[in-house]
């Protein structure tokens, strides 16, 4: 057990990174950024490390997010958030396992830096006013008018409904047995007459430029890859929830569902390889 309080809040530090970056990689980036910035601290000028640490990460943060948002304008096709493996414990936190879904991070990327952030801290974590305040480099005034915004934005966007773990489950099983058998009927049967499906493949393999909407055109497309490349599907858990690996002629994509009154209304597909590394080991679905 160690007394550094980078280390003891690494997980939370980690986390906010994340949630504003949309990025594993950038997020572990961050951290290593702001230890070095720890470690020339006076730490007998901190009063509250936590607190302290948690605004070295969201200017990190947000600096990395603001050059970030730059070279995302010229990203090719869809962009989505680097998938996160985590644990079936994760997802008994609700609040968290909803705030690292990859639809959340999704409607996360639609608002300004400080938006995100004071989003992320606020409705996340729970940080009072005046500590966001300090971290954004904003009056406690101006970032409660920015949390209501954010809040209406995100709310605006998100899932109707919400569906327990045990539900997500059985409809994510039932579509990678779909997809792997390339079955349009069972396609079809499992997800919404309005389904979206969108695709991240950055340039650097095939994928959909825009979003595919409806329900034939999405299993139409999903059961010809079948006939056209050799698929495998595992079963996981990604951002907190089920989901599923997939390999396409041995190379692996991710697919996040979001699920709404027992049928899938958008997939999430991520082939970009570079956002795939941390996929290269993954366990099955603990049953």
């Amino acid at each position: 057990m160690t007394d550094d309080p980078f280390v003891a809040h690494r997980s939370l530090l980690f986390t906010v990174a994340y949630e504003m970056l949309g990025s594993a990689a950038d997020a572990e980036d961050v951290l290593q950024e702001s230890w070095l910035r720890w470690a020339d601290a006076d730490r007998d000028e901190v009063r509250d490390p936590r607190a302290y640490l948690v605004r070295i990460v969201t200017r990190q943060s947000l600096n990395r997010l603001r050059t970030l948002s730059r070279s995302r304008e010229d990203y090719v096709g869809e962009w989505l958030p680097e998938p996160l493996l985590t644990s079936p414990d994760v997802a008994e936190d609700v609040e968290l396992a909803e705030s690292v879904s990859i639809a959340m991070l999704t409607v996360l990327e639609t608002l300004g830096p400080t938006e995100r952030a004071v989003f992320v801290l606020r409705e996340v974590f729970d940080l009072p006013y005046d500590e966001i305040a300090e971290s954004v480099g904003k009056s406690s005034a101006a970032v409660r008018q920015i949390a209501r915004r954010a809040r209406g934005h995100v709310a605006a966007r998100q899932p109707r409904v919400q569906v327990s773990r045990t539900e997500q489950r059985k409809v994510v099983d039932r579509f990678l047995h779909a997809l792997q058998t390339g079955r349009l009927q069972e396609l079809m049967e499992v997800m919404a007459p309005d389904v979206v499906m969108i695709t991240d493949g950055g340039g650097v393999v095939n994928a959909a430029l825009t979003p595919i909407r409806g329900l034939e055109t999405v299993a139409t497309i999903l059961a010809r890859a079948n006939r056209l490349a050799l698929i495998e599907t595992t079963a996981l858990w990604l951002n907190g929830a089920p989901a599923g690996r997939i390999d396409i002629d041995g190379e692996p994509s991710a697919v996040s569902l979001v699920v709404e009154d027992g049928l899938v209304t958008h997939i999430y597909v991520v082939r970009n390889p570079h956002k795939l590394t941390r996929l290269a080991a993954t366990a099955h679905l603990t049953r």
